[in-house]
């Protein structure tokens, strides 16, 4: 795997640096799931921000054993789009009224899901360029639910739009 300062040079060392960065986006939308849970205004939000952190842990376990099969070290290599998703949905929750943080959170939901989807698709992708075959069904996995967490989403964000509770 490359050092800092290094340059990666084969599809494998990309792949397992990618790898690294989806490891580190789980971990933390992992720590940002409890304090968007105390934000949310409606039960049905908190409730599905909770589905999906039991769904996270599992994301990130997932990741850790595609390290283990590939035989590697774990790599949390940074992701500079989930830090600033992140900081953007702090910001935004400091700036409006509580009665909006569910508009916020949904917001940030969907942003991420997308982002998040985006990385497993590109690396099943990867993995089966490679014929990593043992890294697809758990990234297949993680893809899954994160599909079924933007639907989810997005459903919500409708209703809110539309006056509705969510």
């Amino acid at each position: 795997m490359a050092l800092f300062g290094e340059t990666i040079e084969t599809r494998r060392d990309l792949f397992v640096h990618k790898l690294g960065a989806a490891l580190t986006m789980e971990k933390t939308i992992l720590d940002m799931l409890p304090q968007l849970e105390e934000h949310a205004q409606h039960e049905r939000l908190r409730a599905g921000l909770e589905h999906h952190r039991t769904e996270t842990e599992r994301h990130v376990q997932n990741i850790e054993g595609v390290f283990s099969a590939l035989g590697e070290d774990v790599d949390d290599s940074s992701c500079p789009t989930i830090e600033g998703l992140e900081k953007e949905g702090e910001a935004n929750l400091k700036m409006v009224d509580d009665s909006l943080n569910d508009m916020v959170i949904l917001s940030g939901v969907t942003e991420t899901e997308h982002h998040e989807i985006a990385v497993y698709e590109g690396l099943i992708a990867a993995a089966r360029g490679l014929g990593e075959a043992q890294a697809i069904a758990p990234l297949e996995e993680n893809l899954s639910d994160e599909q079924a967490m933007l639907e989810r989403g997005k459903e919500m964000s409708m209703q809110l739009a539309q006056g509705a509770a969510v």
